[in-house]
């Protein structure tokens, strides 16, 4: 088993979007992903990211700050993964993801689109829970522990309709 242990934070500015067009290394995909189980002791995803597709399955976050949890994660044909995703909840999570370089790790920052459009948040990856980090100078808040940031409750309660 894998685990995943990564912290999730908003962005502060459009700092990010210089970086990701300036920095070497930087790179940007469209993705599609969508649920075949949202539960949150047992997330089951599906994704198309570019041109390659996977299957992940995520047990519930453990560990003292919450932010580790078990992932497996299987790349699965693109044709598999376009039928699974209309099996999946609705809607699907649509966005396009940066990867950034930044002090020795590299920052995922997802752009939403559809419900989610106006959500930007920026995600790094540890090898363990208390791993200092650089920070970049666009980010934002953390919210790590908001589980409306987490992309399976974006589905069931869109940014778009927080406010209402």
């Amino acid at each position: 088993m894998g685990i995943e242990i990564e912290r999730k934070f908003l962005v502060a500015n459009e700092g990010w979007k210089r970086e990701a067009e300036t920095t070497p290394g930087a790179r940007s995909t469209f993705m599609r992903q969508g649920y075949l189980s949202s539960h949150a002791d047992r997330i089951v995803r599906v994704r198309i990211d570019g041109e390659q597709a996977f299957m992940t399955i995520k047990g519930r976050a453990q560990g003292q700050g919450g932010i580790a949890r078990g992932e497996w994660e299987y790349a699965i044909p693109v044709t598999d993964a376009q039928e699974l995703l209309a099996l999946c909840e609705q809607p699907l999570i649509e966005k396009i993801r940066y990867r950034i370089p930044h002090a020795e790790l590299v920052w995922e920052v997802d752009e939403f689109f559809a419900d989610n459009a106006g959500l930007v948040v920026a995600e790094v990856e540890l090898d363990s829970e208390e791993q200092e980090f650089a920070r970049p100078a666009w980010l934002g808040e953390e919210v790590s522990h908001d589980r409306r940031y987490a992309n399976a409750n974006l589905l069931k309660h869109p940014f778009s309709r927080w406010g209402k």
